[in-house]
């Protein structure tokens, strides 16, 4: 499992470069909706509660704390911060094309 070896959160964008030299970066909104809470998904069914849609624009992290060694959480400036995300989520979700099979 690869852990970031550097977290910046940006006014757009939260950016993880990793131990295995993997850089990642994360629009906020996208990061937002990913959330994976029980305010966010459900615990029974697993279906998202919150609508991408429903996330402002410009949404960005007001504060970022580590959780252990093996997450971040992160206040959002939308008041939401019950979310926690581990690393391995993080990796896993990481939007670039080389982890999603494009060019």
């Amino acid at each position: 499992m690869a852990y970031p070896a550097r977290i910046d959160a940006h006014p757009d964008a939260f950016f993880i470069a990793w131990d295995d030299g993997h850089e990642s970066t994360y629009p906020n909104r996208y990061l937002r909706f990913m959330c994976g809470c029980a305010v966010c998904v459900s615990e029974q069914t697993g279906q998202r509660l919150v609508q991408e849609n429903s996330i402002a624009e410009d949404i960005r992290p007001l504060q970022v704390g580590a959780v252990g060694n093996y997450a971040v959480q992160v206040f959002w400036s939308d008041g939401h911060n019950t979310g926690i995300y581990p690393f391995n989520r993080l990796r896993q979700i990481c939007p670039c094309a080389q982890c999603h099979g494009g060019p």
